[in-house]
Formats: C-alpha cells, structure tokens, sequence
C-alpha cells in the first residue's frame, strides 16, 4: 500500500507541474507586463518629482535674479519679463511685481497685474486671488473712487471670505475717509467683537476708535496673530 501510495503522490505531483508550467506559459506574459509597468510607473513617478523640484529651483533662481538689482526700476523690468512653468509660481511672480510697482508709484499697473491674478483660472487657488483683489484696492485707491472701492471690499468682506475681516477694516476707513465718524466707529466695534479677530488687527481696530473719541468695547478672545 505504501508503494502505491507513494506512486500516486508522485503522478499527482508530476500532474501539477505540468498544469503550473501550462499555466505560465499561457499567463505568464501577464505577470512580466504588471511588473514592466509597476517599475514603469515608479520611474516615471521619479521623473515628475524630478522635474517638479528642477521647475521650482529654477523659478527660485530666476526671482532671486530679478530682484537682485539695487534699481526699484529695474527690478520691474525683470519681474514683468519673467514667465514660470507653474501657475503658482507666476502668483508669486506676479505678487513680486505688483509690491515694485507700488514701490515705484505705478499704482495702476500694480492693480492691474493683481486683477490679472484674479482672473487667472482655476488653477489659481481661490485664496491667491481673493489677496490679489484685495492688494489691488489698496494698490490703486488714489485713482479710484470711494464707491468702486467700497463695492469692491464689501465682496471680500462677505460671510466666511478669508480676508473678511481686513476688508471690514478697510471698509470702516473708507467711512471714515467720507467723513462718518460714527459710522468708521460702528464697523470698528463690530470687528474687534468678531471672535476670529487676531490681536494685531483688534488693537488696530482699538487704537483707531479712541482716537476717534469712542471706547472700544469688550471683546472676546482673539487668535495670535500668525
């Protein structure tokens, strides 16, 4: 019994092997192909990161480049010149030219480059353009009239925006740049009040109503300013 056992065994066993090398002389060509494109994959993967990093060292040596000139003109120069690979890197390109275009007086083209931002698409985070709109009212407000810039804040200061309460601060300087005190009063205590206020803006806020000849109100806990 233990012979024939042990035949049968070894047929069962010789009988497997032939299925298992059937099996991959019929499939086999599948597990090359998965492991072809799993190394493929992480070589390609390499290759991006790669490149990313290469995109962004360059961008960084072409800003430090533009910058680097002692002349607030032609540091403008070079920035208006200067094209990225990267929708976000040209935000900060385009944020660099707008601070020199103010440095230099040219308000309006400040303002403009930072519409630009604004209207760059979605590949632009919506927080980039939501501080271009508001840079840009502050970049050109000498040559804009106070109803266009205060239709213009009171987008940015909206429920929930993430310049909200700046812009309510703005908002209450424009009221007092029309000459409502009481008003420029009003909209200062109401931000001091906000509970996302951070310490810097509060005392601000605080500062401006006593010398306005009001009393700051209480206020709530406030965040650190970052």
């Amino acid at each position: 019994m233990s012979n024939t056992d042990s035949f049968i065994e070894e047929v069962t066993e010789e009988v497997r092997r032939d299925r298992l090398f059937g099996l991959i002389r019929r499939y086999g060509w599948i597990a090359v192909l998965t492991v072809i494109a799993i190394v493929g994959a992480a070589a390609f993967n390499e290759y991006q990161k790669s490149k990313a990093r290469t995109a962004a060292e360059n961008t960084g040596d072409a800003l430090i480049a533009a910058v680097a000139s002692s002349e607030a003109e032609a540091r403008v120069a070079a920035l208006g010149d200067l094209t990225t690979e990267s929708p976000n890197a040209q935000v900060v390109a385009d944020m660099l030219l707008a601070t020199h275009q103010i440095e230099v007086g040219s308000g309006a083209d400040a303002a403009s480059t930072l519409n630009g931002i604004t209207t760059s698409g979605l590949e632009t985070p919506e927080i980039y353009r939501q501080i271009a709109a508001f840079k840009a009212v502050l970049a050109n407000a000498k040559d804009t009239s106070v109803a266009d810039r205060r239709l213009a804040l009171e987008a940015l200061a909206g429920p929930g925006m993430p310049l909200a309460l700046p812009a309510q601060e703005q908002l209450a300087l424009l009221s007092l740049e029309e000459g409502d005190v009481d008003g420029a009063i009003e909209q200062l205590q109401a931000l001091i009040q906000d509970a996302a206020v951070t310490a810097g803006l509060r005392n601000r806020a605080s500062q401006l109503i006593v010398a306005l000849g009001g009393t700051p109100a209480d206020t709530a806990p406030v965040l650190a300013d970052q």
